[in-house]
């Protein structure tokens, strides 16, 4: 029983000391003022404000130059002018004309907006041709009957 009380108070003792040297273990540093840790918190959100935010559109095309890399997209109330840079955009752009109806992802980077991705999108449904209920009958009395 001692021994058990005597090797428990030796463990204790030891990770007391050795809680003690991790706690002195960090380097001294040198007393600085509150002013320069300011600009460093600046820095940060400076960093995150330059962090491109991608924003999406969706409308039709009204200007292209697949070429260049440049096309327009006019949503409801605003017409938007993009730049192509990647191969993928660039690619897309060559399989589009004016007046197709396109979803973009484009961020903002030194005034101008940069496309990440251009998506045709499908018509409407109100510029689908409309299909009635006499012109389904119509296709009906046209089969031919068939002869056995």
């Amino acid at each position: 029983m001692k021994n058990m009380i005597k090797i428990l108070v030796v463990a204790l003792t030891t990770l007391g000391f050795s809680t003690l040297g991790f706690a002195q273990a960090k380097p001294a540093t040198p007393a600085t003022p509150a002013t320069p840790a300011a600009p460093a918190t600046e820095k940060k959100t400076e960093m995150k404000s330059e962090k491109t935010k991608t924003h999406q559109a969706t409308g039709e095309v009204t200007a292209l130059d697949a070429k260049a890399g440049t096309f327009e997209v006019k949503e409801k109330d605003k017409e938007i002018k993009l730049s192509a840079t990647s191969k993928s955009a660039k690619s897309s752009l060559a399989k589009l004309k004016v007046g197709d109806m396109v979803k973009v992802s484009y961020s903002e980077k030194d005034g101008q907006m940069i496309a990440s991705s251009v998506k045709a999108e499908a018509k409407k449904a109100t510029e689908k041709k409309p299909t009635t209920a006499t012109e389904k009958k119509a296709d009906v009395t046209e089969k031919k009957p068939t002869t056995k």
